[in-house]
């Protein structure tokens, strides 16, 4: 299994950097993130010649978090190249998060 990298102020901006990287911004208490979070890995997993994923906690990471406008969690953003591509909220299913990505491709 991939392993989704824990992102804070220190490794943020190196890991969106090169190629097309996954954001989940979270926070423990969050129940739909939680629920999002194997989904995140298997996607990771399934796309894991064509994306990097990486998550932040919102808490412990705000200005991060304030930075790109999140507000409300879960939040995902797509990079490509350190440039944002696009940002979605809410719990979906694999299919639907991996149809997201894939626009992005």
């Amino acid at each position: 299994m991939v392993e989704v990298q824990e992102l804070t102020e220190n490794n943020f901006e190196e890991f969106i950097q090169e190629g097309v990287v996954l954001i989940d911004f979270y926070a423990d208490w969050c129940m739909p993130c939680l629920t999002m979070s194997p989904i995140v890995e298997e996607i990771g997993e399934k796309l894991k010649d064509k994306i990097k994923v990486g998550k932040v906690d919102v808490g412990e990471n705000r200005h991060i978090a304030e930075r790109f406008g999140v507000s409300s969690i879960p939040n995902f953003i797509v990079f490509n190249e350190g440039e944002k591509k696009d940002q979605f909220t809410g719990s979906m299913t694999s299919e639907e998060l991996e149809e997201k990505i894939k626009s992005n491709l």
